[in-house]
């Protein structure tokens, strides 16, 4: 029962975070009047706000990672048993797809489609590798107490650093290519940004050892 509460976070936040993130694109889209940073703005800030909330909320039952590559460096350090890992990966990809869904049904949009946001090139790649490295410092070092804000912060600052606006997680590449809106990123477009969000979770990984080992943020 432990494990099924902890997999249900894991599935319920992940769906709400990727509704919130194309839901708030479909929103600033729609109102923005075709004014691009002012829609990344808008969907910026829902994410920073959302973000922090679901941590909160689900942080004391899962851990709040709604990320493949949190919980793969989470399960590499310890903090998470590895038998967990597979499950909550599942269990991050169906609530990602879900979420994007879910969306689809707020705005009165088609539940099934595909994206055709083209993503890709090296440029969006190394973004996402330092995008994904930047989140697994944050998470690895923040004090337990102030995870849930500077996590928020530091992605709200990624989507206006990066060339990718910081997707930074493989669930959400994975769930957005079910979305053609302001968020989505077309499915051929996914492997490369997961490629690189996992050797980004390594250089972050890395970058944590090297200036001296703390407890995990769980």
């Amino acid at each position: 029962m432990d494990l099924a509460r902890r997999l249900f976070a894991e599935w319920l936040g992940t769906a709400l975070l990727l509704a919130i993130v194309i839901g708030s694109g479909i929103m600033a889209e729609r109102l923005a009047g075709g004014n691009a940073a002012v829609a990344l703005l808008a969907n910026t800030l829902a994410t920073v706000w959302g973000l922090y909330i679901l941590i909160e909320v689900f942080g004391p039952v899962s851990g709040a990672h709604f990320n493949p590559a949190v919980s793969a460096v989470m399960a590499w350090t310890g903090a998470l048993p590895r038998a967990r890992l597979l499950p909550y990966v599942a269990a991050q990809l169906a609530g990602a797809a879900c979420g994007a869904w879910l969306a689809h049904a707020m705005f009165e949009m088609d539940i099934l489609q595909w994206s055709l946001r083209e993503r890709t090139g090296p440029a969006q790649w190394v973004a996402e590798a330092v995008a994904t490295a930047g989140l697994l410092l944050v998470i690895l070092r923040a004090p337990a107490a102030r995870v849930s804000s500077m996590v928020g912060a530091y992605i709200g600052a990624a989507y206006w650093f990066t060339a990718s606006t910081s997707f930074a997680n493989p669930a959400a590449a994975f769930g957005r290519m079910f979305s053609d809106s302001f968020a989505g990123i077309a499915p051929a477009d996914v492997p490369g940004f997961v490629i690189a969000q996992f050797v980004g979770a390594a250089i972050g990984l890395a970058a944590h050892r090297a200036l001296g080992e703390r407890e995990p943020a769980r």
